[in-house]
Parts: C-alpha cells; structure tokens; sequence
C-alpha cells in the first residue's frame, strides 16, 4: 500500500492521522504543507480543495479528513484488520489554541 499524507508539522487533524496510521504499522510519506509550497500545491491540485489533512492511499485521495475518517476508510476497503490497539492520541480533533498560535506566523500562500 503506498501513502501519502499531506500534513501540518503541528496539527490536531495532523497528529491524529498520524496516530491511525501508526497504530495500523502503515508506512507512509509525512509530507509537509507548511514548510513546502510545492507540496502544498500538489496536495490542492490533487484534492481539489486547500483543506488538511489528505491523505492519498494507492491512488485515492482522502480530503480534509481526520485520523477516525481515515481508520474508517481503511476498514471499510479492507485495507487493515480491526485492533484493540489505543492510538494514543485524539483522532478526531482539531488544533489546539497553541497550535494555531505557532502556525499564525507562517507565511498565508494564495494561488
């Protein structure tokens, strides 16, 4: 299975996809949004919206979605088997205060 997720260094949706991904054992690209015009180019031109996370698994791309959403389209396509394991971190949550503290002194990219 080939992954690419296009995240935000410091997210709450970020950190949760993460977290599915991990619990699962998924290897995947962590593609930076914020630090990489390019990427972030390519995650718009791909979903077709400038909302994170997207993940794209084998081709289908996943828009503006979080860690449950995730979990769930990889159950549902029997991608992965159910597990009891925790994923340690909130999946379903946005960012806190702080995290958008830290990502207001990003440079804001219009296309």
């Amino acid at each position: 299975m080939t992954i690419k997720a296009y995240l935000k260094p410091s997210c709450g949706w970020s950190n949760g996809v993460r977290a599915t991904l991990r619990k699962y054992g998924l290897a995947y690209d962590d593609i930076d949004i914020i630090e990489d015009r390019a990427s972030y180019a390519e995650m718009v031109r791909k979903s077709g919206q400038p909302l994170s996370p997207c993940v794209e698994i084998d081709g289908v791309m996943l828009a503006d979605v979080s860690g449950e959403e995730v979990e769930n389209y990889l159950l549902s396509n029997d991608l992965v088997k159910p597990t009891d394991v925790s994923a340690g971190v909130p999946t379903n949550s946005g960012c806190s205060d702080e995290d958008h503290a830290k990502m207001a002194t990003k440079t804001i990219r219009f296309f």
